[in-house]
């Protein structure tokens, strides 16, 4: 009985053991020689879903040297059915995400995105609910969810960030940074890759201040109250190079003080 495998269907046939060497000598015996591989049409993406919360970005003034604001969170998450993993490979699963920000190498048309990384999973956005790892032989398919999310929670001083003095300056904070994130099946030790699904957010934040006012009540939001949802592609766009390794977003960014008159200054340089 030799078995002649179709998408999920496995056909199976009563045939003279005459025709089974035959095909052996013409090309090669699955079950005995043929090594099965990863492809896409093998592995199946089900329940894709992409948000962002419906809450408005909080603003924290607690402190006299620095306010704080706390955006919503953006979620992926996906259930993915993986075909059974030959021997001697290991496979991972995950997300991975690049930003695209004011970033020097960006700004400078240098790359075309830089990795959101963790800083120690590359190229993963994470390594503990994002990623998945299966290491053959498996014997059969594996079903496995894997999920994310991020936010932004940094501090801007209320002072100028190049002067000694700590008299509240600060009148306007602006953001707007975009992502790009993939759900992707990688090789672990040959590094290809299979991108399975494509998603691409943005982030915005618009936080005027008055320096004048007591604190706890300089600051507040102007524009949209709510954030705008994710695209999920219908399409999957490829992932550049600069996305997959050092250095990450957190470690590139730059604190720059640009002044209406004169030469930028770099305050914090990168890592």
């Amino acid at each position: 009985m030799c078995g002649l495998a179709r998408g999920p269907v496995l056909l199976s046939y009563l045939v003279p053991l005459s025709a089974v060497l035959l095909a052996s000598t013409m090309g090669c015996l699955q079950s005995i020689a043929c090594k099965p591989r990863i492809r896409r049409e093998n592995i199946v993406v089900y329940e894709v879903s992409a948000s962002v919360d419906q809450c408005p970005t909080v603003i924290e003034e607690n402190s006299p040297i620095v306010l704080r604001y706390k955006t919503p969170y953006f979620r992926a998450s996906a259930g993915i059915v993986m075909p059974p993993v030959p021997r001697n490979e290991t496979w991972v699963v995950g997300w991975i995400q690049a930003s695209s920000w004011e970033l020097p190498e960006l700004r400078e048309g240098r790359v075309k995105a830089i990795s959101d990384s963790d800083g120690g999973s590359y190229p993963w956005y994470g390594n503990t609910t994002e990623t998945v790892t299966l290491t053959g032989p498996t014997s059969k398919a594996s079903r496995l969810t894997v999920c994310m999310n991020d936010n932004f929670y940094p501090s801007v001083t209320w002072a100028v960030p190049i002067s000694n003095s700590n008299t509240a300056m600060l009148t306007h904070i602006t953001r707007d940074q975009s992502f790009i994130t993939w759900l992707v099946a990688m090789n672990a030790v040959t590094k290809e890759r299979i991108v399975l699904q494509t998603v691409r957010w943005r982030m915005r934040v618009d936080i005027a201040v008055d320096p004048d006012r007591p604190l706890g009540t300089r600051a507040s939001l102007v524009g949209r109250a709510h954030h705008e949802q994710p695209h999920i592609l219908n399409y999957q766009e490829p992932i550049p190079p600069n996305a997959l390794g050092r250095p990450n977003a957190n470690d590139a960014q730059v604190l720059m003080w640009r002044p209406r008159r004169g030469p930028p200054l770099v305050v914090i340089p990168p890592k």
